[in-house]
């Protein structure tokens, strides 16, 4: 089954009982925001939900926050899970549009091809009148997947020096407070 990047929350109601979709709350949120994503999930998560935590999914040997782990590593997790080749995988997050992002982008670099991002996240699944499911995530049969690491779509300081010095254009997507040192980073420890 192929989709966009996005799919509507209908669209995923009609289709939650299908055995090659699975769905996933990749909730998080900033220290400031004073959220919980674990608490949220075993509050209500749409039915059959799987928790992707990047503060979990990383480069455990690296200092900074959500580096990507290994493809081993990744894999492992992966099929911990029960995520394999094939699969559409649904991301949606707390927020409507926050962190799924960032899931759906590392699901992608490593190797799956259908990732979609839930319309307006947990809450529009909530406003569309959707059931919702409470407690832990339910136990899924481990599937194999088999993670290749795109390095295109991972920049490194010398890319972006390089990148600076030509003729491409470099995005910074913090607040211009941020930008500016005007304003603290939200994550302690973080520079």
């Amino acid at each position: 089954m192929s989709t966009g990047p996005f799919v509507t929350a209908d669209w995923l109601a009609e289709r939650l009982q299908a055995p090659d979709i699975v769905v996933v709350d990749g909730s998080w949120y900033l220290p400031a925001m004073g959220r919980d994503a674990e608490a949220e999930f075993r509050a209500g998560h749409i039915p059959g939900a799987l928790r992707f935590d990047i503060d979990a999914v990383r480069d455990e040997a690296s200092a900074l926050p959500h580096m990507l782990p290994s493809p081993e590593a990744f894999a492992s997790r992966m099929r911990q899970m029960g995520i394999g080749d094939g699969m559409t995988v649904v991301v949606y997050d707390g927020m409507g549009l926050f962190s799924a992002p960032r899931v759906r982008w590392t699901l992608k670099a490593f190797g799956a091809r259908d990732v979609a991002i839930l319309e307006g996240g947990f809450p529009a699944w909530v406003a569309g009148g959707h059931p919702v499911e409470e407690g832990e995530a339910r136990p899924r049969d481990r599937r194999h997947f088999t993670a290749r690491l795109d390095h295109s779509a991972v920049a490194h300081v010398g890319d972006v020096q390089r990148a600076l010095a030509g003729q491409a254009q470099v995005v910074d997507a913090r607040s211009a407070a941020r930008f500016a040192g005007e304003e603290a980073e939200p994550r302690p420890g973080v520079r």
